[in-house]
């Protein structure tokens, strides 16, 4: 039974990083049993608080399972039903994900680690943290390959409404239902960082304030001091820009 929840575990594995031919049942040829050691013994340290002093070529055969005892995705067929992307796009997907983080889930700090390299300009910390609240929907301190895809999902190929009810809950901080002034301006104070202050023309610093105010006044119908979901679709569905930045996206994968 062990060894065939091994070989399982194993064949699961490399359907998801496409290194298994399911025409065939063989493996790449470019997956030889030397790179396979080297790749489990890459997880080690990323999957487990101290990694082992040193582990035999035996004992890497003998407890290879242990490279998927972390966090092991749902299978490509499942995945693919739950999401809108192909069987060899969530391939690609994951390739990129376990190279980041081979364990399989990743926590906030490298996830603001990775998200820095993208504007190496500015000051992303702020947001890529907002922005790790909003993928880590099971609220557990960690985004899974699953977490990333079915946020990903919503952003690249979904709905109108879908996707700027994901842009709602990124903005609603306390997950209350609205959006205050103070969220909206957290929200829009952190891109500003992200950008940098170094970008031309150079920006003021009041100037997060300002467009928040001009946001916040179209958005709030009634007055109220809040904005809520209604208010914010209908306002985002009225404004040319907004809509014009989410089609920049249907094309990215």
């Amino acid at each position: 039974m062990k060894a065939k929840n091994r070989d399982q575990s194993l064949s699961d594995s490399r359907e998801l990083d496409g290194s298994y031919d399911q025409l065939t049942g063989n493996t790449s040829t470019s997956q030889t049993k030397k790179t396979i050691k080297q790749r489990f013994l890459k997880l080690l340290p990323c999957c487990t608080p101290e990694a082992p002093p040193s582990i035999s070529e035996r004992n890497v055969e003998d407890d290879f399972e242990l490279s998927t005892v972390c966090h092991r995705p749902e299978s490509m067929d499942k995945l693919e039903e739950q999401t809108k992307f192909t069987k060899k796009e969530l391939q690609v997907l994951y390739r990129g994900f376990k190279n980041e983080c081979p364990c399989g889930v990743v926590n906030e700090e490298n996830f603001k680690t990775i998200y820095s390299q993208f504007f190496p300009q500015g000051d992303s910390s702020m947001y890529a943290h907002f922005l790790f609240e909003a993928f880590d929907t099971n609220k557990n301190g960690s985004v899974s390959f699953e977490d990333f895809v079915f946020g990903l999902s919503i952003i690249l190929r979904g709905t109108i409404n879908d996707r700027l009810n994901w842009a709602f809950n990124l903005y609603d901080l306390n997950k209350d239902g609205c959006i205050t002034k103070e969220e909206m301006f957290d929200i829009m104070k952190s891109i500003y960082d992200m950008m940098g202050k170094y970008t031309y023309p150079t920006m003021q610093d009041d100037i997060p304030r300002e467009h928040v105010e001009s946001f916040f006044q179209k958005m709030d119908r009634n007055k109220d001091g809040v904005v809520t979901i209604e208010e914010f679709i209908e306002s985002c569905k009225k404004d040319e820009n907004i809509m014009q930045s989410m089609q920049l996206f249907d094309n990215v994968i």
